[in-house]
């Protein structure tokens, strides 16, 4: 074999070996963020964060700056990277535009003369007795995604799927604190049943307006969090 080209192949696999650590480290530093254990104003160093995370700091630096990218994070000269302030009036369009999506998603879906498969799996989990429901911040919040992406999802636009995606990542941090009290968990269940409800009997109107209604809420409660409220979280999701 060519000396070089066994040079390009072994490039080829650092370079795949770098990205494969680099993508870990993104998805174990987003965990940190959306898990509270790294809150708005914390700030470290690249080598702190790469001898958490158990990385080199190459990787970590470029998982640092894609979550910059993504708004998660800022970088200062002197004083290292730090995790930025919630931007409420950001996340407000967020939460408009997730609105929007939405409720073209189920304008569709109740077009449609016959329910997509993946309605079997909402009903599944939504339409269950109150013994049945879940109770975890982290298993309702990752539930509570899946319900509005399937929604979408089974709209069958796969670019407002990902659009909406997009949306359902950027607002993770706050959404999942709506799990943290039992009365919005349990509101929750019952918001999306009768949005479900709407949807499996074609009632465009009552569900569209069920959709608005359960969206602005999760928006408004939003706004009522504080710093006290994400060091609290933080309490709760390490017991």
């Amino acid at each position: 074999m060519p000396l070089t080209t066994a040079r390009a192949r072994n490039a080829a696999a650092n370079d795949g070996g770098r990205s494969n650590l680099a993508e870990q480290a993104y998805v174990q530093l987003k965990g940190l963020i959306h898990d509270f254990e790294l809150l708005p104003g914390d700030r470290f160093t690249e080598s702190e964060m790469g001898a958490r995370l158990g990385v080199s700091r190459t990787p970590v630096r470029e998982a640092l700056f894609r979550l910059r990218n993504e708004g998660f994070l800022e970088v200062e000269s002197k004083s290292g990277w730090f995790v930025r302030p919630i931007d409420f009036d950001r996340l407000d369009q967020l939460y408009d535009l997730r609105v929007v999506l939405e409720l073209a998603s189920v304008a569709r879906l109740c077009a449609r003369s016959a329910d997509p498969p993946e309605l079997d799996a909402l009903k599944a989990a939504w339409l269950v007795p109150p013994e049945e429901r879940l109770a975890g911040t982290h298993e309702v919040g990752e539930l509570d995604e899946d319900f509005h992406a399937t929604l979408v999802r089974a709209a069958g636009n796969a670019e407002i799927a990902r659009v909406h995606w997009d949306v359902t990542e950027r607002v993770r941090i706050v959404r999942r604190l709506d799990f943290t009290r039992g009365e919005r968990i349990a509101a929750t269940y019952d918001e999306h049943a009768q949005i479900l409800r709407a949807v499996l009997q074609r009632k465009l109107d009552q569900a569209q307006l069920l959709l608005r209604s359960h969206i602005e809420q999760s928006k408004t409660e939003v706004r009522k969090i504080t710093l006290s409220t994400l060091h609290e979280a933080r309490g709760r999701a390490r017991r």
